[in-house]
């Protein structure tokens, strides 16, 4: 089970600040693509579940597949049932394209197993939802690890900061001390970034 802190940030401008506050505390960043996809009859989506494949860099120095299923948030805090692993992104990359490639993939793979064998995705395979692109910053602050995300959806931009964490509610409370010193505004998520790729807007 993923558990995540996750606060919306309005606009380009809270986010800037907020990277500017942590700017002390910064580990790295990552340049995100994420593809989606369900089976052909909606295999994965009729059971609340998607797969994901996360290329790292303009080279696609990585690539991470996750199965991510009965996703609920509420409060700022997400819970969601996920399973990861690295697949070699020169052998998925091809996928996104031409998602009857994964099924070659199926042998190696434990999640793709899963998907074939735990939701019935038959010999017609997985079709490609489409994606987005994410910048992440990572800091270490005060014992967490946060990341501030800039998503850029086709049809706009969000911004974003999260955090992994055993004790949520203890997190948040720390996170939304820190924003408000800083004067930065912010909301409570409502819906995950997969979640508001499929409605095919921004969140008001």
């Amino acid at each position: 089970m993923e558990v995540e802190v996750k606060l919306r940030l309005p606009d380009a401008s809270a986010h800037s600040r907020l990277a500017s506050a942590l700017s002390p505390h910064h580990l790295r960043t990552h340049h995100q693509h994420n593809f989606f996809f369900d089976g052909s009859s909606g295999e994965l989506s009729s059971r609340r579940a998607v797969l994901r494949l996360r290329f790292y860099g303009p080279s696609d120095s990585r690539c991470v597949a996750s199965l991510k299923a009965r996703a609920v948030i509420a409060d700022g805090i997400s819970r969601v049932e996920e399973d990861e692993e690295d697949l070699d992104p020169l052998l998925a990359r091809p996928c996104v394209a031409d998602p009857g490639r994964l099924a070659m993939l199926v042998g190696g793979s434990r999640i793709l197993t899963r998907v074939k064998e735990e939701f019935g995705v038959g010999d017609v395979g997985l079709v490609c939802l489409g994606g987005f692109e994410n910048v992440r910053g990572v800091y270490g602050w005060r014992g967490l690890t946060v990341e501030l995300d800039e998503t850029r959806y086709e049809f706009g931009t969000s911004y974003e900061v999260e955090c992994e964490t055993s004790e949520p509610e203890r997190a948040r409370e720390m996170l939304e001390g820190f924003l408000a010193e800083e004067g930065i505004p912010y909301a409570y998520s409502e819906a995950s970034k997969f979640a508001v790729f499929r409605a095919g807007k921004l969140l008001p």
